[in-house]
């Protein structure tokens, strides 16, 4: 443990020392991976322009919904095809930094947005229409309300992410890309459907409660791997050596990434969520006495 402390600074500089150290590091050009985010690119950009010119600049999507678009699509883009997921079959504490920008950064951008709308609108008018008849039909409505709903939503993100953190399954993640592959889209899916939860339909003191809970599960998880006295992903962790680390200590620092960064995104949210429920009951507090005054 005491050794893993003295590389606790490491993951501060994976952008720089490691990204150097590893001069056949490259970009992943995966098909599976490129073709869903570039078509997502053009689908938004196209749509956001046709928007802006019919309703004008800032109706319809806010430009900061636009820039947190942007701002999501390229963390996202960086997590899975920058040399951090090349460094992340490497280096566990890597992979780690790449999940949670998927989970805890990307996610929550992209939900913020609403790029819905935008996609829509870059669609011919014939398929909009069709696909707007399509969100009326009840089986949909009704998949769709069960997979959003905070207490389902909160679930099943937690389910993914003790799921894939099985030893055996994380060492199948690395070692066979299809499993990478899903392992990735579970991620991002179930984080997406999360955070989907807590903005469009949680009140907000739930909100609270719903971050509070996963930010327990996952800070159990990653004070696990950092307390645990033995390596519990030979596949992951084995070259962890040519980077100067042992693989105890590579899972050691991997776990401090779930157990503080990732944590403090949560705790974050939450007292975000807090906030706006405060001022929301205020409101309303205000509200109800200006009524009863005469």
């Amino acid at each position: 443990m005491k050794r893993a402390l003295r590389w606790a600074w490491l993951p501060m500089l994976l952008p720089s020392a490691a990204w150097a150290h590893a001069r056949d590091s490259v970009w992943t050009f995966d098909p599976w991976v490129v073709s869903p985010l570039l078509t997502s690119a053009i689908l938004y950009s196209v749509g956001l322009v046709a928007l802006w010119r019919r309703a004008g600049v800032g109706r319809g999507i806010r430009r900061w919904q636009a820039a947190c678009y942007a701002a999501g699509w390229l963390v996202l883009t960086a997590a899975l095809l920058s040399p951090l997921h090349w460094l992340g079959e490497q280096l566990f504490t890597a992979h780690m930094i790449e999940h949670e920008l998927i989970m805890a950064v990307a996610a929550p951008l992209l939900v913020l947005a609403r790029p819905i709308g935008a996609l829509l609108w870059a669609l011919p008018m014939v398929l909009r229409q069709r696909l707007g008849q399509a969100t009326r039909w009840r089986w949909l409505r009704s998949f769709w309300n069960v997979l959003t709903n905070p207490v389902p939503a909160t679930t099943w993100h937690g389910a993914v992410i003790w799921f894939w953190h099985a030893p055996v399954l994380f060492d199948d993640a690395v070692a066979h890309v299809a499993v990478h592959r899903l392992q990735h889209l579970s991620f991002l899916a179930s984080a997406l459907a999360f955070w989907w939860a807590l903005v469009r339909r949680a009140e907000r003191g739930a909100a609270v409660l719903h971050l509070f809970v996963t930010m327990v599960h996952t800070t159990i998880l990653g004070a696990l791997l950092v307390l645990v006295p033995r390596v519990l992903y030979p596949g992951q962790t084995a070259v962890a050596p040519q980077w100067h680390l042992t693989p105890l200590e590579d899972q050691q620092l991997a776990g401090l990434v779930m157990w503080v960064p990732a944590g403090t995104v949560y705790a974050g949210a939450a007292l975000a969520f807090a906030a706006l429920w405060v001022r929301q009951s205020g409101a309303v507090w205000r509200n109800g006495h200006a009524l009863r005054t005469p």
